[in-house]
C-alpha cells in the first residue's frame, strides 16, 4: 500500500462538498499535477470517502486550468497501487459512486488514463488528451491501451498510443469520449450540472446501475492487465526505456536504439 506524509498528501489534493457531491481537486499546479506518491496516497484517500460516505451520492475529479495530470512524476515515481484504488489510488478502484472528470488543459499519459477511469468526462474546449508514451520509450500501464477504445474507435485509440499525438477537446467530444464540452475554465461548473443531475435520482438505483455496467466491462479487462504487464516487463527492461525516460529528464531528443 503507498504511504505518505498527511500533510503532504493533505497539499497535493483539497476536498469541497456540496450538497451530495465532493469536489476532488488535484493541486500540484506546477509539475502540471504530475502524480508522486504523496498525490496517490491523497487521491486514494479522497476516494475511499466517496465510496464510503453514503450521504455523498456524485464525485468530480478535476485540476487545474493548464493541466489536468501530465500523468506519473517520472522524476519521483508514483508510488505504489494501493489496496483499494490500485495505481494513482484510482485506476483499479471498483466504484458504485459516480466519478465525473473535469478536465482543463492537458490530460496525458497517466492523467488521461486517470480521465479513462472515470464514468463521465467534462472538458474544456481547449483540453487536450494523450498517450505519449512511446516518445519517452516506455508504455501505458494503467489501462490506457485497452480502455481507450471503450469511449473510441479502435482505429483512434492505435493512433493515440502509437503516435503520442494528442486528441482535441472536440474531436474527443465527438467521438463521444467527452459527455459535454464546456468554455475554457468552465468544466467544472458543467461537471456540477451533470453531477446534479445524477443526484435527482435515486443513488441506490444509480449504484446498482454503475455496478452492473463496470462489473461487465471488467470482464474483459483481465486480459489486458496481464497482456499489459508482460508488455511493461519488455519494455522496461530495453535500452530505449532508459534512453527515453534520460532525455525526457534532460529535456533532449531521444536517440532510439531499438533494443
Amino acid at each position: 500500500m503507498t504511504s505518505a506524509p498527511p500533510a503532504e498528501a493533505q497539499d497535493r489534493v483539497s476536498l469541497e462538498r456540496r450538497d451530495h457531491i465532493l469536489i476532488i481537486r488535484m493541486q500540484r499546479d506546477s509539475k502540471r499535477n504530475a502524480v508522486d506518491a504523496a498525490m496517490t496516497a491523497a487521491l486514494d484517500e479522497a476516494l475511499n470517502l466517496l465510496d464510503d460516505d453514503p450521504d455523498l451520492w456524485c464525485g468530480i475529479l478535476t485540476g487545474g486550468d493548464v493541466a489536468f495530470s501530465a500523468g506519473t512524476d517520472l522524476a519521483n515515481r508514483a508510488g505504489e497501487p494501493t489496496e483499494r484504488g490500485g495505481q494513482y489510488g484510482v485506476i483499479r478502484r471498483e466504484r458504485r459512486t459516480p466519478l465525473i472528470a473535469a478536465v482543463d488543459g492537458l490530460a496525458c499519459g497517466g492523467g488521461f488514463e486517470i480521465v479513462l477511469a472515470c464514468d463521465m468526462v467534462v472538458a474544456g474546449r481547449s483540453a487536450r488528451f494523450g498517450l505519449p508514451e512511446a516518445a519517452r520509450g516506455v508504455l501505458p500501464t494503467c489501462g490506457g491501451l485497452f480502455r481507450a477504445w471503450h469511449s473510441l474507435p479502435v482505429t483512434v485509440a492505435k493512433q493515440m498510443a502509437l503516435t503520442g499525438r494528442p486528441l482535441t477537446a472536440q474531436r474527443a467530444y465527438e467521438l463521444g469520449l467527452v459527455n459535454e464540452l464546456t468554455d475554457d475554465g468552465r468544466s467544472l461548473d458543467g461537471a456540477l450540472e451533470l453531477a446534479a443531475q445524477v443526484c435527482e435520482n435515486s443513488p441506490t438505483s444509480v449504484a446498482e446501475s454503475l455496478s452492473v455496467m463496470n462489473d461487465v466491462l471488467r470482464l474483459p479487462e483481465e486480459l489486458g492487465w496481464q497482456r499489459t504487464t508482460k508488455a511493461t516487463e519488455v519494455v522496461w527492461a530495453s535500452e530505449d526505456c532508459a534512453e527515453g525516460v534520460a532525455a525526457f529528464l534532460e529535456k533532449r531528443d531521444p536517440q532510439w536504439s531499438g533494443r
